[in-house]
């Protein structure tokens, strides 16, 4: 009797921590500080309670649970599962991208990407996934522009890319075995990159725009911070902008942006543009960026394309359509191949879809 008493002690204090560990990524993936959570909850229960919550010295009745769901916008069954396996991500490497990003949405993102990357590798194990990743690794020291030209025009010959412009940018990464996952996540976030257990990690916002142009190149500035060395001269800034360079020539290779945009330019009509972009995948910016570094066009042209680009308001809405899906898929199907094989039940690849029950059979039933 006293066994049994000890055994439901502990794996009620099992159950404790886990509730603990879930509760604190589920605010950190809401962006929200303890005092901030307990004002949602209309001051039910103060900070100090939440943090003993946290703690694992203290569990909510289920009318509280259900409202912490509902606020931090998870499933009541997310508090009390237990991923299989615990992750810590390293070297992670935010892009800024209009003004610094704030800690607490620093925070949110790799708590989400976390929660991902937990189901996703988890995942990966139980079907025992064998890969060889092919991944992209420069040796020689990035100092300058030409440098970064040189790495971009190396892979391009490594992949076997050619001169041919790139369907899918993600697909790619996704092919050469990176983990390329999507956040929800502000404007101020663009990407991260990170390594996770020996494998190399590319986070993208979730852009709800369809803006696949963007997220490309924001792909491929992700890439460049895992694949780069850079001086110890350069400062973060200048390291920056390398990264735009290699991300611009391996969307836009110097032979063919020559080729077709000519040399000696005073001025691009927005047609042409347009035309460059649904070919190439590249935004008007990035092409006067490409143009300007090719020596096409000058500084005074650079600029006035600019305040152009800028006063006509096109970076608003900037024309023209470059169809692709630029859409991370690997994880999702391999959810369908684990569930088709067996291999997983249905309220498993549930939990690996990061959906409910009731929710991932409703999706089952539509597809009947």
């Amino acid at each position: 009797m006293v066994y049994i008493l000890y055994i439901c002690q502990q794996t009620r204090k099992a159950m404790n921590n886990i509730f603990a560990h879930r509760l604190i990524a589920a605010r950190k993936m809401a962006g929200l500080s303890l005092q901030s959570l307990a004002d949602k909850l209309g001051n039910v229960v103060t900070k100090q309670s939440l943090n003993k919550y946290e703690q694992g010295k203290m569990k909510p009745d289920s009318t509280l649970i259900l409202r912490l769901a509902n606020i931090l916008n998870v499933s009541v069954d997310y508090f009390f599962a237990s991923p299989e396996i615990e992750i810590r991500l390293a070297n992670v490497d935010f892009r800024k991208y209009s003004s610094k990003i704030k800690k607490s949405e620093e925070d949110a993102v790799i708590e989400k990407s976390i929660d991902i990357l937990e189901r996703f590798i988890g995942l990966e194990k139980a079907v025992n996934l064998q890969e060889s990743p092919e991944y992209f690794e420069y040796s020689k020291i990035i100092t300058n522009e030409n440098d970064a030209e040189d790495a971009a025009k190396e892979l391009r010959k490594l992949w076997n890319l050619g001169y041919d412009p790139i369907p899918d940018v993600v697909k790619m990464l996704e092919d050469k075995g990176y983990l390329v996952i999507e956040v929800d996540a502000s404007k101020d976030f663009d990407g991260m990159k990170a390594d996770v257990e020996n494998k190399k990690v590319i986070v993208l916002r979730q852009y709800h725009n369809g803006d696949v142009v963007r997220k490309r190149f924001t792909a491929l500035h992700e890439l460049s911070h895992h694949s780069l060395l850079f001086s110890d001269n350069l400062s973060e800034k200048e390291k920056e902008k390398l990264c735009h360079v290699f991300a611009s020539a391996v969307l836009y290779p110097e032979e063919m942006a020559i080729k077709e945009l000519h040399q000696v330019r005073f001025h691009f009509y927005q047609k042409e543009l347009e035309m460059v972009k649904e070919r190439w995948g590249i935004s008007f910016p990035a092409i006067f960026n490409r143009a300007l570094r090719l020596g096409i066009i000058n500084d005074y042209v650079y600029r006035n394309l600019n305040m152009d680009y800028r006063a006509r308001r096109l970076h608003l809405n900037e024309p023209g359509t470059f169809l692709s899906k630029e859409k991370p898929v690997k994880f999702e199907r391999l959810i369908w191949f684990a569930l088709g094989k067996e291999i997983i039940s249905v309220n498993d690849a549930a939990f690996y879809a990061g959906k409910s029950v009731w929710e991932f059979r409703e999706q089952i039933h539509q597809m009947a």
